[in-house]
């Protein structure tokens, strides 16, 4: 496992990150503390999770997964400072008006639920999960200010911005003298590639941030677990998803898995283990957060870690994606 630096700061992170939004939904407890154990025995050090995971799943209310971190941690078999942990702010975690959003009221509450649940005093990467048009920038990165002053949080991170949105929170922070983002999570993979290429790329490399990007595999898609005319199995994603089921009807998608496959075998990997070292090839990107819901599939994820295309190969991904 390789360690990268977090965008410009000096925090170091693995090369991959482990995502859990499964933990509480298609992933129970005991499989959810062996994927964390095996991931760190592995070298993974960056975990992230979000207040609101997985609150879609029957009788969860949202927090399972933070409080699954939260038992793993205290536990104590595993070292605090050994542990980069990141989770997230924003989705709606209650009935009432202000429990959900990016106002100052609703960040301070959630952050200090997310401790209780992660049962630690810090948190190393406090990211917003997505854009609030009803709270001032300022509020926001005010109130996140405040918790990197008063240690709660180290560092600060967003999710699934616009360029222009990123843009605005820079700016802020640098014209107010507030703590600003460190890094972006966005949606980036093979198959989605203009919402990130077309300005955020060059927004987070001229201004030093970290890339994690989420759902590195198209939710499944570049694993190879789905077949051209046949319909998706019904206990998957694709049964239910409607944008896996655009990239099943769309030519592009199933070239692109090809690509992988025959990559794959010249290598002895599988799809997504090349899918995910593409990504690992982008100069921009950090950590690609994976997302296994049991051993065999952080296994497979882990065999990516190292492995570096060559020019050639990228040349190849690069034309089935594009449609060059």
């Amino acid at each position: 496992m390789e360690y990268r630096n977090l965008g410009g700061t000096g925090l170091r992170v693995s090369e991959l990150c482990l995502g859990t939004m499964q933990f509480g939904w298609t992933a129970d407890e005991p499989v959810s503390i062996d994927v964390l154990n095996a991931a760190f025995e592995a070298g993974v050090n960056f975990f992230d999770t979000a207040d609101v995971y997985s609150r879609w799943a029957d009788g969860n209310p949202g927090g399972v997964a933070e409080q699954i971190l939260g038992r793993w941690l205290a536990a104590g078999k595993i070292p605090r400072d050994q542990v980069v942990l990141a989770t997230k702010v924003r989705a709606r975690m209650g009935e009432g008006p202000n429990d959900e959003g990016l106002s100052r009221a609703h960040i301070l509450d959630a952050v200090e639920a997310s401790l209780r649940r992660l049962q630690t005093d810090y948190i190393d990467l406090y990211q917003v999960h997505a854009p609030d048009d009803r709270t001032p920038i300022e509020e926001t990165l005010r109130a996140l200010d405040d918790l990197v002053r008063w240690g709660r949080v180290r560092y600060l991170g967003c999710s699934n911005f616009k360029a222009w949105q990123l843009m605005r929170a820079l700016w802020t922070s640098e014209r107010k003298g507030l703590d600003r983002f460190v890094c972006l999570q966005p949606h980036y993979h093979l198959l989605n590639r203009s919402e990130y290429e077309r300005e955020l790329e060059s927004v987070c490399v001229s201004y030093g941030l970290g890339v994690i990007p989420y759902s590195p595999l198209a939710g499944g898609f570049l694993t190879g677990k789905y077949r051209p005319g046949a319909d998706p199995p019904k206990d998957s994603r694709g049964a239910t998803s409607s944008r896996i089921r655009g990239y099943l009807d769309d030519q592009r998608s199933w070239s692109v898995l090809s690509a992988l496959q025959d990559m794959g075998k010249e290598r002895g990997k599988s799809a997504s283990q090349t899918a995910l070292s593409w990504l690992l090839s982008r100069p921009s990107v950090t950590s690609p957060i994976i997302g296994p819901k049991n051993l065999v599939q952080l296994e497979d994820n882990l065999g990516s870690a190292g492995l570096r295309l060559s020019g050639g190969e990228i040349e190849v991904l690069d034309s089935a994606s594009l449609g060059t």
